[in-house]
């Protein structure tokens, strides 16, 4: 894949560029704030862009700004995005469309080479990947507004699941449940929510995102 990487921190974006070169990925470019992605990406075209949610000259919110504007104006660049933190505002904001090529991760995923790598190849390839502090927060949030009064505890554990864009196998073999019980707590969760369970992952993901966002407003 033909990747560009947006990071302040000049030791981390190298040690980045080299990771990703070592897995076989093209680094097409590299830049420390949010102007100099937009203008890689408009010149380069990239598959993915990996982009730090604060960068100068604020160190607030510009990678996810610029995230938001690649997401309108190249809705093809995949964008994996990281932060030091949680910030369920940006989360909300990134994920509130169609989260097809979308992922959050915090920096301490990133150390996780395996886990990052395997992050960065699903949404190259479409998927979504978010972390799963990233979920459990915005569930936490939502609860907290009471739309998820009605799921069991089960229920919540399959339904972070599939927020982290986890398949129906990957869901039974992380709970130690066959892919026939994983299969109707999605049923039930979807019709105690009102949703209607798609056949396409990635529908059944942004539906289940778009609910969250949704009770994640004040």
């Amino acid at each position: 894949m033909r990747v560009v990487i947006a990071e302040d921190a000049v030791m981390l974006r190298e040690g980045l560029t080299r990771l990703l070169v070592e897995d076989g990925q093209s680094v097409v470019a590299t830049t420390g704030d949010g102007e100099g992605l937009l203008r890689a990406v408009a010149e380069q075209q990239p598959d993915v862009c990996v982009v730090d949610v604060r960068m100068p000259p604020t160190f607030t919110d510009e990678g996810i700004r610029a995230a938001l504007v690649i997401r309108q104006q190249w809705p093809d660049v995949a964008v994996l995005v990281f932060s030091q933190y949680v910030e369920e505002r940006y989360a909300v904001d990134l994920i509130a469309g169609d989260t097809r090529g979308i992922g959050y991760l915090l920096k301490d995923r990133v150390a996780d080479v395996a886990e990052f790598l395997d992050a960065l190849r699903r949404v190259g390839s479409g998927g979504t990947a978010l972390d799963p502090e990233v979920v459990s927060q915005l569930l936490v949030r939502s609860r907290q507004r009471d739309p998820l009064a009605a799921l069991t505890a089960r229920e919540r554990e399959v339904l972070q699941l599939m927020a982290e864009g986890r398949t129906n196998g990957a869901i039974a073999a992380a709970l130690v449940v066959s892919e026939g019980a994983v299969e109707k707590h999605i049923s039930s969760i979807f019709s105690k929510l009102g949703l209607t369970p798609a056949a396409s992952d990635h529908r059944r993901v942004l539906a289940v995102l778009r609910f969250l966002e949704s009770g994640g407003k004040p």
